[in-house]
């Protein structure tokens, strides 16, 4: 009786809280949206409840409405809500439903998007890290144990937000089919599976995917509606899905101001004019359309993902949106934004007022006196016959320590196979070197011990790869560790020492872990990782910028909120803390540090700052590139490749085995002196993409990095929107051009695929190119 008693209450109160909210109906029209009848057009803009604080959410959806928009995209990423399997969090930050119900109290709709895929930046595109304790499980396919797992999160969304669509009164117009999947793959089966699982959860309205122009025909299911993503040319992007999709209203599911920021590069600003020029492109030809992102916030904790092969990305998810990180909109994206939406409003209709940027305070500059070293406040160990990875030992982020003794022994090189993404060899506590996998450097020299010695490898994960085939990124050491004596050794005759016991303390930086740490006044050892601690007070709780550039790489919390993730070498150099993640008088603050700060001293500022690089600060500077060698050699293959902006895919007349791949750019078709490369991808001997996994530029012969970033590993990042540029705003260097990939090791190359910059107007679109395969194109600077 009690459990059908809650059932009635339970179903009381869902009706309650829709009471008085209209049902409406939403449908795809032959030429536009139909909402109760009428022709809709779709003003969007992408928000992510994670990454805004529960207390702001009101705050940022009203400047939303403001800006001109009537409806909102809302991620959910599965990973945030599913820590481990069947156990779901839809509390506090975590309430979709209750983001969903404010926004319609706004006068938004939502179009939902609930993955299981959903890239943004986030730690595995939200996919959760437990899949992988499968090591072969087949992600974003019709795998069975990825699609079970898969199916029983939509269901658990259907569950939650299944009451919220249109036709039950509440705010939800449309579901989105998992994401960008033709960036993946290209199987309808499984674009079906998901979208059945969508509908067996309760879905009625509908539903459709996304994907870039040039990918709209992968993994194309005929009877989902389609829409496309851009950031540039709305013309010639319609003109891409009008030749998939014939009928139906125009939609662009991701527009783009600005771009995201990775760590080492300069921080992105959108082209505002031409940004400008494209939407109102799309408002006069009643295009529907999500701008990504209208107001981007901060991936706060340890969810920031990384782009591909590994570029992580700052914790700062400002975008250069309209609306920024810490929610202003008194600036000008903003202000021409909403003046233009002004234009195109029905007679009689106005935008709510603009309403004033939230206060900032400053903190004068503080000490913070405690510290408690990483090495003395370790966790009991896991005994282990070799290393292994995160995922082993039911670990999902944050740094674990490798140990184990080694003997007596002469000069050696310890090897692994990768690391998962940083690591720092210490023996006898002493600091020896780091590996990086930016740089693919996961080898480091052991000096000689004659007796025996403690080698430690502390690893730091930073988000998991978002995008392509490379979301499948398992962390810490992935595979086996070598230890190579280098004869003669010093004490004579020893035999390599490969150690057959380890010691695996892993350290998820979460509550329980931090709750344990001991704390004195006396300062850690120089080098070594350490947490610090600090109080500092305000007399009245406001939003502030932490002022981190005095210290190295790790993590902050302040009042047990994980803010970010800091680097020295930026372009982020400071973290927002939400006035509403403070009290007032005194507030704690903790920092872990790897690298140990300049001094540990911070402050807090009133305004952010996002674009200082300091690479003289890193510990693995991945440049300057070496020298290139073509003189001897004879191109595999030459060619033009037409104008315009469409991808060109070059096949080779047999397999070329190599390490190298370059690209020769010989001539434009404008004949201006630059050079551009949206995407550059090869092909195996069947026709398919090689995965990015262990790439990396190992030459580039000029890049934009003043002006914009316009980094050659743009070109192999996945990402159309972004692209390599050769060097404009200081220097124009002439063609030919070159760009050279290493694969890691020799790979079987059948032929390649270029995506030029997308926009056909766009100056950087190659003419005439030639193509080099070798084993070692590019030598290191100090060998010729």
């Amino acid at each position: 009786m009690l459990i059908r008693l809650l059932l009635i209450t339970t179903l009381l109160m869902t009706t309650n809280l829709l009471a008085g909210a209209e049902p409406h109906t939403f449908q795809i029209g032959p030429q536009s949206f139909l909402l109760d009848g009428n022709d809709f057009q779709i003003h969007c803009g992408e928000i992510h409840f994670a990454r805004i604080p529960r207390e702001y959410w009101r705050d940022r959806l009203r400047r939303c409405r403001a800006m001109g928009l009537n409806s909102v995209c809302a991620y959910l990423f599965w990973n945030f809500h599913e820590s481990s399997p069947g156990h779901y969090d839809w509390s506090d930050q975590h309430d979709a439903a209750e983001f969903c119900r404010i926004a319609q109290e706004e006068g938004l709709w939502v179009v939902l998007r609930p993955g299981p895929y959903t890239c943004a930046e986030w730690e595995m595109g939200g996919l959760p890290w437990w899949l992988l304790k499968n090591p072969d499980i087949q992600l974003r396919s019709v795998d069975p144990r990825y699609m079970a797992a898969g199916q029983a999160w939509i269901k658990e969304v259907g569950r939650v937000l299944g009451p919220l669509q249109v036709t039950h009164g509440g705010p939800i117009l449309m579901v989105q089919v998992e994401n960008e999947y033709g960036s993946y793959g290209n199987d309808p089966q499984y674009m079906t599976a998901v979208r059945q699982s969508l509908k067996d959860a309760g879905f009625t309205v509908p539903l459709f995917c996304c994907n870039g122009p040039v990918q709209l025909r992968n993994g194309y299911v005929p009877d989902l509606f389609q829409v496309v993503n851009f950031g540039a040319d709305p013309a010639g992007a319609f003109k891409a899905l009008r030749d998939v999709q014939p009928t139906g209203p125009l939609m662009c599911g991701e527009f783009y101001p600005g771009w995201f920021d990775t760590w080492g590069s300069p921080h992105h600003r959108g082209n505002t004019p031409v940004y400008l020029n494209d939407l109102k492109y799309m408002l006069d030809h009643k295009a529907s359309f999500s701008i990504y992102m209208a107001h981007g916030g901060t991936t706060f904790g340890l969810w920031a993902g990384a782009d591909r092969p590994f570029k992580p990305d700052t914790s700062s998810y400002d975008y250069d949106a309209p609306i920024s990180e810490a929610g202003w909109s008194s600036n000008e994206k903003f202000r021409l934004t909403r003046e233009l939406f002004t234009k195109y409003l029905p007679a009689g209709q106005t935008l709510p007022d603009n309403p004033a940027d939230n206060p900032t305070t400053t903190i004068a500059p503080f000490e913070l006196t405690e510290s408690a070293a990483l090495f003395d406040n370790l966790p009991q160990p896991i005994s282990d016959s070799s290393p292994r990875n995160l995922e082993a030992y039911n670990q999902g982020q944050g740094c674990i320590l490798y140990r184990t003794t080694l003997p007596a022994a002469g000069a050696t090189t310890l090897t692994l196979d990768a690391v998962h993404d940083f690591a720092w060899v210490f023996l006898d506590d002493q600091p020896i070197g780091v590996m990086d996998r930016r740089a693919h450097t996961f080898h480091v020299s052991l000096p000689a011990h004659k007796s025996e010695a403690r080698l430690d490898i502390l690893v730091e994960t930073m988000g998991r790869v978002n995008f392509g085939h490379e979301v499948h990124d398992l962390k810490g050491i992935v595979g086996p560790v070598r230890i190579d004596q280098s004869p003669p050794t010093a004490v004579g005759g020893l035999p390599d020492p490969q150690p057959t016991t380890w010691q695996i303390y892993p350290l998820p930086l979460d509550a329980s872990m931090l709750s344990a740490l001991h704390f004195t006044a006396h300062a850690p050892p120089a080098k070594h990782p350490a947490f610090y601690r600090g109080s500092f007070t305000v007399a009245r709780p406001a939003d502030t910028f932490l002022d981190l550039s005095s210290w190295g790489k790790g993590v902050v919390w302040v009042n047990g909120h994980c803010l970010a993730r800091f680097w020295n070498i930026g372009p982020t150099q400071t973290a927002y803390l939400p006035g509403p993640w403070l009290r007032a008088g005194e507030n704690e603050i903790l920092i872990l540090d790897l690298l140990g700060p300049a001094k540990p001293i911070i402050a807090g500022l009133d305004k952010p700052i996002l674009n200082r690089l300091r690479p003289d600060l890193d510990f693995s500077p991945t440049s300057p590139y070496g020298h290139l060698t073509l003189t001897s050699l004879q191109p595999i293959t030459t060619g033009s490749f037409p104008p315009g902006d469409a991808s060109q895919r070059v096949l080779f007349d047999h397999p070329i085995t190599g390490k190298q791949f370059c690209l020769e750019a010989r001539s434009s078709h404008d004949g201006q002196p630059f050079a551009a490369i949206a995407e550059l991808d090869l092909l195996d001997p069947a026709g398919n993409p090689i995965p990015h996994t262990r790439w990396s530029i190992a030459f580039a012969d000029s890049e934009e990095h003043a002006a914009e970033d316009g980094s050659a590993s743009n070109a192999i990042d996945g990402q159309a929107a972004s692209y390599w540029h050769t060097a404009w705003s200081a220097s124009q260097p002439g063609y030919p051009h070159h760009m050279v990939i290493d694969l890691a090791h020799p790979t079987a190359i059948g032929g390649f695929q270029y995506t030029p910059r997308q926009g056909a107007s766009k100056p950087g679109l190659i003419k005439d190119y030639a193509i080099y395969i070798g084993q070692s194109l590019v030598h290191p600077r100090d060998k010729k």
